[in-house]
């Protein structure tokens, strides 16, 4: 097999030395994506294709790399010369506003993902208005290197180490190995962006019917990522656009597993069947658990089915089982703790949304109302005892006893459905 380099092989090799003033990282990326478009054109030709061959189709490799400059948004060669100069001569001030650049889509990144797993653990569309603070820095971020241009926030010297460390990496095997596969892997990522964009939009209105006006929003911002993603090696400032929808993307993933973790843990059927020891709450308050979920009222029935009112309830050790009791604060608003007993069963508390009556022009709003419903929800069931209710007869003889009859003393038996403590013997 001959040793000799193919005509792309030629060409590529001056295109790389035209653009040796960019980052070796960069220049590998713009390479990458020309290659197999040299690699068609050179199969068009046949074998034995020469260089030449390519000039006439393709220009000289100077002409092509400027193209390529162009398109990616890259300063032209002498352009880079003279901000390099420069860079030497003007003092630290002159890397302000790159910096700031920098260092704003930095911060909005962490804080889009970090919002993003907040309301992905909660299902609550709420947390996502504190994105808003984060608002102005992201804003001032992008004005910055649309004015300064991607070449200026490139030659900042922590963005630098940052390209040699990635170079660095590159020369392991193992680790050029993940990066290469991590590369093959971003058409897809953008798509599966939009899904979970999509996805996640549905599933807070589908908890909270104010999220509807949120779904349309996160689903643009899901498209204008997959455009966004496709052209990012050509347009570094398409960096400001999805860095953020990333790290939101994987902190709602994130969030959603831990959601999904602890619904899991809720449910496990190696959960304590009941317990009164001092859990807490939605409103951190002490609750009953039963099966590993909590207790909020409790409704008995006597022997008849009929249901009871005013009971109370005590442990084996006397002390009342007390817990939080709730109501309306106002038919027009929420819940709220009007104190601590252990009289039961308890009114229920509905909320419930109905259209405003003042709704303006063709728009619906809604309003929630809180009602306090008594009764019992439900009926029971209770199972008959398969033995007499009346005291049992007494065999004794009707001869005089010095000791009157134990069993004419003796309370009913109990129903085998709700079995009664002993009463201990001193």
């Amino acid at each position: 097999m001959s040793d000799k380099p193919t005509a792309v092989r030629v060409y590529l090799a001056r295109v790389r030395t035209s653009l040796a003033d960019l980052p070796p990282t960069e220049v590998e990326e713009i390479l990458d994506d020309v290659r197999p478009h040299l690699a068609e054109i050179e199969a068009e030709m046949g074998p034995g294709a020469r260089v030449d061959a390519l000039i006439e189709r393709l220009g000289t490799p100077e002409s092509y790399a400027a193209e390529l400059r162009a398109s990616g948004g890259y300063p032209p060669v002498a352009e880079t010369v003279v901000a390099a100069s420069t860079t030497v001569t003007k003092s630290a001030p002159g890397r302000a506003q790159p910096r700031i650049a920098l260092w704003g889509l930095v911060l909005c990144t962490i804080w889009a993902g970090g919002v993003a797993f907040v309301a992905g653990h909660m299902l609550n569309p709420d947390v996502l208005l504190i994105l808003l603070f984060a608002a102005p820095v992201f804003l001032v971020s992008i004005v910055l290197v649309l004015h300064v241009g991607v070449a200026r926030v490139r030659a900042l010297p922590e963005v630098k180490w940052l390209v040699a460390t990635l170079d660095r990496a590159r020369e392991q095997e193992s680790a050029a190995k993940t990066m290469r596969f991590l590369g093959t892997l971003k058409p897809a990522w953008w798509v599966v962006c939009a899904v979970a964009l999509a996805a996640f939009g549905l599933l807070l209105m589908a908890r909270h019917r104010q999220a509807v006006l949120l779904l349309p929003f996160l689903i643009a911002i899901g498209l204008a990522a997959v455009w966004a993603g496709q052209r990012v090696r050509g347009d570094r400032r398409l960096v400001w656009m999805v860095a953020p929808v990333s790290a939101f993307v994987v902190g709602g993933l994130f969030g959603g597993f831990g959601a999904t973790v602890d619904l899991i843990g809720d449910r496990t059927p190696y959960a304590t069947a009941s317990s009164n020891s001092p859990t807490s709450g939605q409103y951190g308050n002490g609750e009953l658990r039963y099966r590993g979920s909590g207790v909020e009222n409790i409704y008995a029935f006597d022997a008849e089915g009929k249901p009871l009112t005013d009971i109370y309830l005590y442990d084996e050790k006397g002390e009342p089982i007390t817990l939080p009791r709730y109501g309306c604060r106002t038919p027009n608003g929420g819940e709220t703790k009007s104190g601590e007993d252990n009289r039961f069963p308890r009114p229920r508390i509905e909320m419930t949304q109905q259209p405003s009556s003042d709704a303006p022009g063709a728009y619906t709003t809604y309003e929630t109302v809180c009602r306090e419903t008594a009764g019992v929800p439900f009926s029971a069931a209770i199972p008959k005892s398969t033995t007499s209710s009346s005291p049992p007869v007494s065999t004794t003889p009707s001869a005089p006893s010095p000791t009157p009859s134990v069993t004419s003393s003796a309370p009913p038996p109990s129903s085998p459905s709700s079995p009664s403590r002993p009463t201990p013997t001193k």
